[in-house]
């Protein structure tokens, strides 16, 4: 899996939460149960058998105590505490905010967590075509943070 992938000696899930937790107070690490990966923080079940972004950002939002959720895939090593809270700050407003690129990683209010079951009720599980139903702002990241991995070999490139 992605996530026990090794980058800067820690593996991407290590990388991605202590992101996370070096920007914001509260952080969970959502995914299946049913995988056993030996991380080092709990992760806690989507609830479901489809392996999709939006269920795990559907359950994130069921899951979190707060009213904002900041989003990060395990597969982008390089994104900064900086351009995490500027996600965050750019949400004021809206139930999105997210780089031109897609959907993740975005700062996802509560408030979009209606619009993302109906489309997994109905099978549409592209989170992006989600975002159409969503008041979203686009943040210009640095490009650079916004690389993500997909082999071995994208683990030993910079960005």
């Amino acid at each position: 899996p992605k996530a026990l992938a090794r980058f800067g000696g820690e593996t991407l899930a290590e990388r991605a939460h202590r992101l996370l937790s070096e920007s914001f107070e509260e952080v969970l690490a959502v995914g299946k149960a049913v995988d056993g990966l030996p991380l080092p923080f709990p992760v806690l079940d989507d609830g479901s058998d489809l392996r999709a972004p939006i269920v795990g950002l559907a359950a994130g939002l069921r899951l979190a105590t707060c009213e904002l959720c900041v989003v990060v895939p395990t597969d982008m090593p390089w994104l900064t505490p900086a351009g995490l809270l500027e996600l965050a700050a750019a949400a004021r407003g809206v139930d999105a905010a997210v780089p031109p690129t897609g959907p993740l990683p975005g700062a996802y209010r509560r408030s979009a967590l209606p619009a993302l079951l109906r489309r997994i009720e109905a099978g549409d599980l592209a989170l992006w075509n989600a975002l159409a139903e969503l008041r979203t702002t686009l943040v210009d990241l640095d490009p650079a943070e916004l690389v993500n991995v997909n082999t071995p070999a994208d683990l030993r490139r910079s960005p």
